[in-house]
């Protein structure tokens, strides 16, 4: 079925682009002598070679695909055990021929490419290639064209992606499910992140991105572990598993450490829960995801006001990006092979052609902005914050110093960050949750950290 698959995404490229195209998979980079960080092929190269070869690279043209790769030495053999030759792995790729790395070099220069992060290898790239290269964002000519011809097929996922995203996302589940169980008898952060990722990689997988599990949820990407866990504290936990191919999942929960929400953590989780739910319900072919976020928005203001935090009308907070004081960030992203897909592509690919990110507080950070498509796969993952430099801040301005009942919402000081994120495919009609399994209604969170779901 891989070979399938690999064969229809190159046909569909030949679709789009009359030249040829050189793809590198770059390699290990390193920790401490001699020791690498774990190798992750480039996401381009795996989409049209499907396995995670090291310092290897992919010849596209009119539809064909060459290999070229060095076989490990023979005494690689002692430290690494037997591996795939050359000719295996391209009959697993459905390769048009195989070849070693260096005669790439023989073949004509005029291909167009997606620059590498690794430095020896994107040097590799400009000797093979005889030219420059800039930066995937600031990409010109055949390679801005190849780029754009990428992000139109990988907006999309066909059944082989699916597949593997969704046994990503079951992995994820089992993960935080792990995480619940654990933390009532946790003393720290990193006792409850050590049971998600051992879930994860006992299923052989890895984790798609660095974990973050905290009672320090006002810090958006905080990825310490090591505050205690306390009565009263709430964990966000936001971890996703990565496929041994490379397709990766993306969850957040929040629970209460000892089972049970306080009456203001409660009321704070609801909002949250119902802007998810809402914005969930919008989600099908032809509707802007610029839209759901102004949707979460909305129902996140519309929450804050009914509970006494914000004053003023709903619609009008929002306009005036009030909202933004406590969910400053993007309702989610495309999720694929990258966790935050093609982003390293900057806009190119998470902004529809003609549309520039915004720069309104309640905007600038939306990585998304494009009409949603039958087999996307979104995230969405509304939020609220205190997050101390945004308050202390708004406290001074006369913009919001008067939005904001400043003695009602330090009631409500045992909030410090909650976030309820899904994995959200795009169907031909609606909508399909792959990561329905994991429960977020508060009564059924409670269960599970007791022990009892």
């Amino acid at each position: 079925m891989l070979a399938s698959t690999l064969r229809q995404r190159r046909h569909n490229l030949k679709q789009k682009i009359d030249f040829p195209a050189i793809l590198w998979s770059g390699g290990a980079r390193s920790r401490n002598f001699p020791n690498t960080y774990p190798f992750r092929a480039s996401s381009h190269f795996l989409y049209f070679a499907g396995l995670p070869l090291e310092n290897a690279a992919i010849r596209l043209d009119d539809g064909k695909l060459e290999l070229y790769w060095d076989e490990p030495p023979e005494e690689s053999t002692l430290w690494h055990g037997e591996q795939s030759d050359r000719d295996e792995i391209a009959a697993q790729i459905g390769a048009d021929a195989a070849y070693p790395l260096p005669e790439l070099s023989d073949r004509p220069r005029d291909a167009a490419t997606i620059a590498v992060q690794d430095a020896t290898t994107y040097q590799q790239q400009i000797n093979t290639l005889n030219r420059s290269l800039s930066s995937p964002h600031e990409s010109e000519g055949r390679d801005l064209t190849l780029i754009k011809a990428i992000i139109c097929l990988r907006l999309t996922h066909d059944r082989h992606a699916l597949s593997e995203l969704q046994k990503a996302a079951n992995v994820s589940v089992e993960a935080h499910q792990a995480g619940m169980r654990k933390a009532k008898i946790a003393k720290t952060e990193a006792e409850v992140r050590g049971a998600m990722e051992s879930a994860i990689i006992a299923n052989n997988m890895t984790c798609s991105y660095n974990s973050i599990v905290t009672v320090r949820g006002e810090v958006l990407h905080n990825e310490r572990y090591d505050n205690p866990v306390e009565a009263g504290d709430l964990i966000l936990a936001d971890v996703g598993a990565e496929t041994p191919l490379g397709w990766a999942a993306d969850i957040t929960r929040t629970f209460p450490a000892t089972g049970k929400f306080s009456p203001t953590q409660r009321d704070i989780y609801d909002v949250v829960l119902a802007a998810q739910k809402r914005c969930i319900d919008r989600v099908k072919p032809g509707v802007e995801y610029r839209d759901i976020h102004l949707l979460a928005a909305l129902t996140i203001a519309e929450g804050l006001v009914d509970l006494g935090i914000l004053r003023g009308t709903p619609s009008e907070l929002v306009d005036r990006d009030a909202h933004a004081l406590f969910f400053p960030h993007g309702i989610g992203h495309l999720l694929g092979l990258d966790v935050h897909d093609m982003e390293d592509l900057g806009d190119l690919a998470g902004y529809e052609a003609g549309r520039q990110r915004s720069d309104r507080f309640g905007l600038g950070y939306l990585r998304l902005d494009r009409t949603l498509r039958s087999q996307m796969l979104v995230t969405i993952e509304p939020g609220f914050y205190q997050v101390p430099a945004l308050l202390q801040r708004a406290q001074k301005q006369d913009k919001y110093k008067k939005i904001v009942n400043w003695e009602r919402l330090a009631k409500f000081a045992d909030t410090r960050g909650i976030r309820i994120e899904d994995d959200v495919l795009v169907t031909e009609s609606g909508c399909e949750i792959l990561t329905e399994k994991l429960p977020k209604v508060a009564e059924h969170i409670e269960e599970l950290v007791m022990g009892n779901g």
